[in-house]
């Protein structure tokens, strides 16, 4: 069985840690800084042997050179000079062997044109996606198009419902503030809402989600919705899919 850690990084950054049964070999997803890992490590006497890389931002890849330095795992990512110590370069639908699970990897450009997910099927599917998707929310545009964005969010999207979404900062309560101006009429979100403030309240990770919550509570999900569409156009153009889900995203840049 493989089991999930969250490790805090900076402000609201997530390391994932992925640890296989009671192995001590483990692998992490996107360590912006290799302190709180290597903190995790000693403490619990692992050693890691893997480190997956979603996109080249710093604060996802920060820490790979001192944990390589230190620990010498395998380093799988995207084709990008910018991320460091990269030695198993992989790309939309290649596969990789992670901590005894197979895991998929999709192209997802948008919030940079390098950034792929992890997707590990089974029930449930593991999905560690970096910066694309978020709980409620979305990246921010730095590279890419709206509509690479979109279509990559529709590509996760369509994934099982049951699939866990491992995503890489703790921004949940400020997107569902969004969605309830977005789609004010939405009494599963305001639900979900409630059971993530207390999450915080009780200092847990609103983190993961899954998929079949996300198309509930995503507003980036529901550009089809009619009572979030009213609210996209008093904002500016949504004349069709793709002008709606632009104005969205810029709509929640200045929010």
């Amino acid at each position: 069985m493989l089991t999930v850690i969250p490790i805090p990084a900076f402000q609201d950054n997530y390391i994932w840690l992925l640890r296989q049964d009671a192995s001590d070999k483990v692998a992490i997803v996107d360590p912006g800084d290799a302190q709180p890992v290597i903190e995790y490590l000693e403490r619990e006497n692992l050693h890691l042997v893997a480190i997956l890389v979603t996109h080249h931002h710093h604060d996802h890849t920060g820490g790979i050179e001192t944990l390589v330095k230190r620990y010498a795992p395998r380093v799988i990512g995207p084709d990008n000079a910018a991320i460091p110590a990269v030695e198993e370069v992989v790309g939309d639908d290649d596969e990789c062997r992670v901590q005894g699970r197979r895991f998929e990897v999709l192209a997802v450009p948008g919030h940079t044109l390098d950034h792929i997910a992890f997707y590990a099927p089974g029930t449930p599917g593991l999905l560690f996606c970096g910066d694309v998707m978020f709980s409620a929310g979305c990246g921010r545009l730095f590279e890419g198009e709206p509509e690479q964005m979109q279509r990559s969010l529709e590509r996760l999207a369509a994934l099982p419902d049951d699939t866990m979404v491992f995503a890489g900062h703790e921004y949940t309560l400020a997107n569902l503030r969004f969605s309830q101006a977005a789609e004010p009429d939405n009494p599963t979100r305001d639900a979900y809402l409630e059971e993530c403030e207390k999450a915080r309240r009780l200092e847990r990770p609103t983190l993961p989600t899954n998929i079949g919550s996300e198309r509930q509570i995503n507003p980036f999900l529901r550009i089809d919705q009619p009572g979030l569409l009213k609210a996209v156009a008093e904002q500016g153009n949504a004349d069709d899919a793709s002008s709606a889900f632009a104005t969205l995203r810029a709509w929640k840049d200045r929010f």
